[in-house]
């Protein structure tokens, strides 16, 4: 299972629709950036020579990292010497394309490595469900669309993409269970690797009051494109009934279960939780110039680059099958058509977490 989302879309500089601002439309983004630089502004800094030090959970490319990274960088020079050395370290999975990452912050006009010259990048290729730093090395961390993604398919869904609006009570039990053990080992080591002062922000998909996990036009029509695609023989039914997106949206109490009854666990406590639903960005760019097929457009992309890669694990030779670059176009062009068809302002459930690591008294 992936431990990151591309969410913040790579755009070169030269695009027509690339600026920093726009990227900072990404859903929650701007709002988790003022979180992480209030962080940043708390956390305490090392003496030099010892580097201030920067965890990013779930980095996969570094597209959703470079604008909160940089934000952060610039709150930690206004407390420290510019000399001061930061080092970034972005973690991922062993399977991540680290090479686009590395490109990515060489090359991106928003990379902070051409901003300040006393900060450095490194990368770790573990799952971050296990102690992947050392013990209390970590001042600031940042997680963002990476821990909804479960670290293992509990169970075949069966009739939808989402575990959210499947109808059996037994296979959305076990997708809780599996997003509460989840959590409880990402927080647990993070416990250990954050130092006492440091902090962590995370950003994910969450379920507010009123019960939604949210995206219920985006996900009708991949599951009426996935048919579409069965009934034309491209894929099986088989194929399709085991086709899945095992994210969860977590609620409040979800988040807050870990540290019952003291308010504490591996020496962290939730410092901020807040709910909210996300602006709908390709929703806004519709109500102003009415393009109704751009909106469709930029949605199915975005689903393509989110959550399409993790549904060819279903395919017969999985990310190897043969069919999987035309299944991948079909299906795009097709939820681009229905979304065009009839647009629809999408629910995006977030929750913004800052954990803080009590010193010892």
């Amino acid at each position: 299972m992936p431990e990151s989302s591309i969410v913040v879309q790579p755009e070169p500089a030269d695009s027509s629709s690339y600026t920093a601002a726009a990227r900072l439309q990404a859903a929650g983004l701007q709002s988790a950036i003022a979180v992480f630089e209030q962080a940043a502004t708390e956390v305490p800094i090392p003496s030099a020579p010892q580097p201030i030090v920067i965890a990013d959970y779930g980095a996969s490319t570094g597209y959703n990292s470079l604008l909160p990274v940089n934000a952060a960088i610039a709150v930690l020079r206004k407390r420290t010497r510019p000399e001061h050395s930061v080092l970034v370290v972005h973690t991922d999975k062993p399977d991540n394309d680290f090479t686009a990452l590395f490109r990515t912050l060489e090359e991106d006009p928003d990379t902070y490595l051409r901003k300040d010259r006393a900060t450095f990048a490194s990368a770790v290729g573990r799952s971050f469900y296990s102690q992947i730093l050392p013990s209390a090395s970590v001042n600031l961390g940042w997680s963002s669309w990476a821990i909804q993604w479960l670290s293992r398919v509990p169970a075949v869904i069966g009739d939808h993409l989402q575990v959210a609006y499947c109808s059996d009570e037994s296979v959305r039990v076990a997708y809780a269970k599996q997003a509460a053990h989840d959590w409880h080992e990402f927080i647990a080591f993070r416990g250990r690797e954050l130092c006492p002062g440091g902090r962590l922000v995370v950003t994910t998909m969450a379920i507010g009051e009123d019960g939604e996990f949210g995206y219920r036009p985006l996900l009708s029509a991949m599951m009426d494109g996935l048919n579409e695609l069965a009934t034309d023989g491209l894929l099986t039914d088989d194929e399709v009934t085991r086709m899945c997106v095992p994210t969860v949206g977590r609620r409040a109490a979800d988040f807050a279960a870990p540290f019952a009854p003291s308010g504490r666990f591996e020496r962290l406590e939730i410092e901020h939780l807040e709910i909210f639903d996300a602006e709908d960005r390709f929703w806004g760019r519709y109500r102003i110039d009415s393009d109704a097929a751009a909106f469709g457009a930029r949605w199915a992309g975005f689903a393509r680059a989110s959550v399409f890669p993790t549904l060819s694990n279903a395919l017969a030779d999985g990310n190897a099958d043969p069919r999987a670059a035309e299944i991948f176009d079909r299906l795009e062009a097709g939820v681009a058509q229905r979304l065009t068809a009839a647009p629809q302002q999408m629910q995006i459930p977030l929750a913004h977490v800052v954990l803080f690591k009590r010193p010892k008294s």
